[in-house]
């Protein structure tokens, strides 16, 4: 399993903008199967993503989806407020089955 963490902050002129964007790649991303996890949290202009992929193919396909490949060039072309931030974790455990 692949554990990732994104974290960014977008202008306070972008926020609603990058939610309509999230929104659309998200419903993209339900049509599309069991074997990954993805949620979007905000608090403010500041935006988090964690995502769980089952491996990397599944890794590969997902990150390609048009959508999605859309959602980032918008945000990296608003003019974000510092670099984003990934990170790739460990799952240590879970109160569920993740897959």
């Amino acid at each position: 399993m692949i554990v990732v963490k994104v974290t960014y902050t977008v202008k306070n002129s972008f926020i609603e903008q990058n939610k309509q964007h999230i929104r659309t790649f998200l419903q993209d991303f339900r049509e599309l199967g069991r074997d990954f996890r993805y949620t979007v949290y905000s608090q403010g202009g500041t935006f988090t993503h964690l995502s769980h992929f089952k491996n990397a193919d599944i890794q590969a396909a997902i990150l390609a989806v048009p959508s999605f490949k859309a959602f980032q060039a918008a945000r990296d072309a608003s003019g974000l407020t510092g670099a984003h931030h990934l990170e790739v974790l460990n799952l240590e455990g879970s109160t569920a089955d993740i897959f």
